[in-house]
């Protein structure tokens, strides 16, 4: 069948990927192998926020011990839980007779605007100013894995775009030598996963790069073992050159996603351990973060953070474990907050130190 024997219907079935092809090259405003030069297209529009970094606390904070003041509740504390406040509602392992409870903790007022913050967040008071609390949201979910994909992509169930995803869609990339979406763990990650940074139905460029805070940053980053960065460059030479030649002939996104990886991944191989080295930091940054070299923590995750942004990367997210308490609040609530109070004030200091504040939305 030829072109001049083909019905309208059989020349759109036929032409879907060369379609797809044409619109990934317009995105890109250059072939679809523009991609594998690691640049994700960029903004038609000044945004307002050049850059994200986003701090989840795994299992989540107690708002009325943290933030959201309840001296009426703290009145009540110990009494019945009132029948018209537990009428039509449902709620995850909790039955039997039902008791207020309000916070042990004391709230205070901070900086110009009064913000209300709990005793346990000394240092993230004295940037109050720089803070806004949102607290009309709210979400039906009551276990933990879906409350995490709505909270992460505004849908209960897989399958959806990631915030971060979304914002590497609408902002595109700075380097080339670092992925525009970095991921960093402190502790273990609990409910939903690696879902929480995927990139759904987007192009698997968008989707989270996760990297780690002790050993190889990037797991299969380095050479082979006897294998020289020459032997390397001359072997992902040849790859690219496979995959090219499958572009060419399928007009696939996904293999011009595969080029760009292994010619990002070549790159970091000299951009990522620079980065990973935060001993280079002035000894009164580490200390205001409370930051130790070598070590695995929130507070090296937060100057990292800095780092990577400042470095181009337009997305980061730093998941941090342990903040599901049933049960000890009185405790482990403090504990926790301590591991995270003082390298999160100090990000948004230093942030404003180096004039960055102004673009960057820091959650």
């Amino acid at each position: 069948m030829n072109a001049l024997t083909a019905t309208r219907r059989q020349f759109l079935r036929r032409s879907g990927l060369g379609f797809g092809s044409a619109a990934l090259a317009t995105l890109l405003e250059e072939s679809p192998l523009a991609c594998a030069s690691g640049l994700l297209p960029k903004p038609h529009h000044a945004p307002k926020a050049n850059r994200v970094i986003y701090l989840h606390m795994i299992g989540a904070p107690s708002h009325l011990d943290l933030f959201d003041h309840k001296p009426e509740l703290k009145k009540r504390d110990g009494q019945e839980c009132p029948e018209e406040l537990l009428k039509g509602r449902r709620f995850a392992f909790i039955g039997g007779k039902l008791t207020l409870a309000g916070s042990p903790f004391k709230f205070a007022k901070h900086g110009k605007s009064g913000l209300e913050l709990s005793e346990l967040l000394p240092n993230l008071a004295t940037v109050a100013d720089h803070l806004a609390l949102v607290k009309t949201v709210h979400t039906e979910e009551i276990n933990h894995a879906p409350a995490q994909m709505f909270l992460r992509t505004g849908f209960g169930r897989g399958g959806r775009p990631a915030f971060g995803s979304w914002v590497a869609y609408g902002l595109g990339s700075e380097s080339q030598n670092l992925p525009t979406y970095v991921v960093l763990l402190s502790g273990p990650l609990g409910g939903a996963g690696t879902a929480l940074w995927g990139s759904g139905f987007l192009p698997s460029v968008y989707q989270g790069v996760q990297f780690r805070t002790t050993g190889d940053a990037v797991l299969h980053l380095g050479n082979p073992p006897g294998q020289s960065p020459e032997d390397r460059h001359r072997i992902l030479d040849a790859i690219k050159r496979l995959n090219e030649e499958q572009l060419d002939a399928v007009g696939d996104p996904e293999i011009a996603t595969r080029i760009s990886q292994y010619e990002l991944a070549f790159k970091m191989q000299t951009s990522v351990p620079d980065l990973m080295d935060i001993s280079k930091e002035p000894k009164e940054v580490l200390e205001s973060y409370g930051a130790q070299p070598g070590k695995g923590s929130f507070a090296n995750n937060c100057l990292l953070a800095r780092r990577l942004v400042e470095r181009g990367a337009r997305v980061v997210e730093l998941y941090d474990a342990d903040w599901d308490h049933h049960g000890a609040i009185a405790t482990r609530l403090p504990a926790k907050c301590k591991d995270v109070d003082r390298g999160a004030a100090a990000l948004i200091k230093d942030l404003k130190r180096l004039g960055m504040l102004d673009d960057t939305l820091v959650v």
